[in-house]
């Protein structure tokens, strides 16, 4: 199995460098994270952007929850993109849901057409939709989703890691070819088991930050997440044999 993805939320520069520096492989980048994180502004991209040379996925999301908001709210969502495109941005972050958990066709269409082709990850509005499997086929061939950010649950991956583990003996399936990667509430215990269930794209963001989202993301933790994913996968241990089929 090939090195697993490792991506870290960044605020600012300061956490990208932190970041790079201890070993993540991609960062997401969004602000104010008291709303779960939203749209970075072009001058924060501008200046991450600077400061490192990783893939960077920008965050296009301008309020607390999973929608997209009324015509205006769409519209100016759209501006941000386009203008984060000008700035250089080139890999995002969004996702919406309707007021069925569907997934908000025309707000990812919309996103989608301005993106113009490049890779984007559709977020953790899939942990709140009506139904994964449904949501997972509206959005199948999309140009550019190449990866769904999940907990396997609205309450995080300790309630949803079987959910993943499921998913991910699913790859290949209609709906299922973008990557998983694992994200909210992820600690280190979950790693093994996820790992030995094949997932191989994990996402942090406090996990990595000692004085959590008030102080900046520490080089050591990131270096210690780094060596967890690493790790040799322990082989699964065989069944035992049946009492009855002993000579």
């Amino acid at each position: 199995m090939s090195r697993p993805i490792f991506e870290v939320i960044a605020l600012g520069a300061d956490d990208a460098v932190a970041a790079q520096d201890g070993g993540a492989d991609r960062l997401e980048l969004v602000t104010d994270m008291a709303a779960d994180g939203l749209t970075p502004s072009r001058a924060t991209f501008g200046a991450i952007r600077a400061a490192v040379d990783l893939p960077l996925r920008v965050m296009l999301r301008l309020s607390d929850g999973f929608s997209a908001g009324d015509e205006r709210g769409l519209d100016a969502l759209c501006e941000a993109a386009q203008g984060l495109r000008a700035e250089g941005a080139d890999e995002f972050v969004l996702g919406f849901l309707d007021d069925r958990g569907r997934a908000d066709l025309e707000a990812v269409h919309a996103l989608v057409d301005v993106l113009d082709g490049c890779r984007w990850t559709f977020h953790r509005a899939i942990d709140r939709a009506a139904d994964r499997d449904a949501l997972r086929l509206q959005l199948a061939g999309l140009p550019g989703l190449d990866t769904y950010l999940t907990a396997g649950s609205p309450h995080g991956v300790a309630t949803g890691i079987d959910v993943l583990c499921a998913e991910a003996a699913r790859v290949g399936e209609p709906g299922y070819e973008p990557r998983l990667l694992v994200g909210g509430g992820l600690l280190l215990d979950h790693v093994p088991e996820l790992r030995a269930a094949g997932l191989d794209a994990f996402h942090v963001g406090g996990a990595v930050r000692r004085d959590g989202w008030a102080g900046s993301v520490d080089v050591t933790a990131v270096r210690t997440w780094r060596a967890a994913l690493d790790a040799p996968v322990a082989a699964a241990e065989p069944e035992a044999e049946p009492a009855s089929a002993r000579p």
